[in-house]
């Protein structure tokens, strides 16, 4: 059983995490949820369309301009305590590898801390546990946060990521972070080539077989662009071709830009896989 703020989800149960983003540079949208107005319509569009979660980002994953743990707090914590406020609801959860903004965003009401970056903040994992939150642990590859691989080698990607990710969900519970809201991710094109994203996705019933619930992050990324030659607008097939082949596979959560079409995409897999009936089934029958 998953349990996240007031929600509790069965192991065959998809979840759509929806991102929104509040920075003026993001790789997908340049910076369109970066004021209030547009990003709490994003959050209700993402709602109506079958998000159970919400994913606030305050500062961009690549390269850029620095971003200081007070402008991410400036960022991210009056805007969780609204979405709080107009979503009761909904599971609010902060991408972000810092303790100080942890801790600034749980007091105003997130439900989950999605820690990207691998555990270079170990003080994250203290914040979530002493607040009841939920924490994503990410496989990173050792990179330091905004930095993009280069050169990375494995002689075993996916050996890596589950000594990574399972140790960092151990060390979590051990801290009192509660073991049902405690998830691991792979880290797609985080401190990964494009072929070591492509063997995490072939490998992830390894994850799963760990008991974790996995969470992936696969929208519209680097490793797909590359895999289909296609720049960053034109990567929703891929992306969905992958959300298909990661659903079959066994994973529960979906960190996404179009929640809609995923929402189908997980729809479709979970019934072929007998975990959902057909929402209408009239033909040969009626």
């Amino acid at each position: 059983m998953l349990r996240l703020g007031k929600r509790e989800f069965g192991p065959h149960e998809p979840v759509v995490m929806a991102i929104v983003n509040r920075t003026p540079d993001s790789f997908y949208d340049q910076g369109a949820t970066f004021r209030d107005e547009p990003a709490l319509a994003r959050v209700e569009r993402a709602v109506a369309e079958g998000a159970a979660i919400v994913d606030i980002g305050g500062v961009k994953a690549g390269p850029g301009e620095e971003v200081t743990a007070e402008e991410e707090v400036r960022r991210t914590v009056g805007f969780v305590a609204e979405v709080r406020r107009r979503f009761p609801d909904v599971i609010i959860s902060v991408d972000t590898w810092r303790a100080e903004v942890g801790e600034a965003v749980c007091e105003a009401g997130a439900d989950l801390l999605n820690d990207a970056w691998g555990g270079v903040d170990p003080g994250l994992a203290e914040v979530a546990a002493r607040h009841g939150a939920g924490l994503v642990c990410t496989h990173a590859g050792g990179a330091e946060p905004r930095t993009r691989p280069h050169r990375v080698t494995y002689d075993d990607v996916m050996a890596d990521i589950l000594k990574v990710t399972v140790g960092l969900a151990e060390r979590a519970v051990a801290l009192g972070v509660p073991r049902e809201s405690v998830l691991i991710d792979p880290g797609h094109d985080f401190g990964k080539n494009t072929r070591h994203s492509l063997e995490a996705t072939r490998r992830l019933e390894e994850m799963v077989a760990t008991g974790w619930p996995v969470l992936v992050s696969l929208s519209n990324k680097d490793f797909v662009g590359e895999t289909l030659d296609r720049p960053v607008k034109e990567r929703l097939i891929g992306t969905l071709a992958t959300t298909a082949v990661s659903a079959w596979l066994g994973a529960q959560v979906y960190r996404v830009h179009e929640v809609a079409e995923t929402r189908q995409v997980l729809e479709m897999v979970a019934s072929i896989a007998g975990h959902r009936p057909p929402a209408v089934a009239r033909r040969g029958v009626a």
